[in-house]
């Protein structure tokens, strides 16, 4: 895969298609048809520049699994992959 670097506060996520039921039984992104809220972290931006000239880092780290805004977000496709590219205030939590 192309290396990427997203610039200020933005993150690079490979959004999550499947579901997983408590049993363990996969769902296939074909059967729900509603768009991932979930995905793996694979780049980070370095922050956002403060009013005062200064750096803000970013929360988020690469390889971390989020939970993002379902309409946030803007697609790419590289090397064949589907990705998205959001902003650090997109994300709404870290899965730990």
């Amino acid at each position: 895969m192309a290396k990427i670097q997203p610039t200020a506060d933005h993150l690079v996520v490979e959004p999550v298609s499947e579901e997983m039921t408590v049993s363990g039984i996969i769902i296939p992104d074909t059967a729900t048809k509603e768009k991932p809220q979930k995905g793996k972290v694979i780049a980070v931006g370095p922050g956002r520049m403060g009013e005062d000239n200064n750096r803000i880092p970013i929360e988020v780290k690469e390889g971390d699994t989020i939970l993002f805004k379902e309409w946030g977000g803007t697609k790419v496709k590289l090397d064949g992959k589907d990705l998205m590219i959001f902003r650090e205030e997109d994300v709404l939590a870290i899965l730990k």
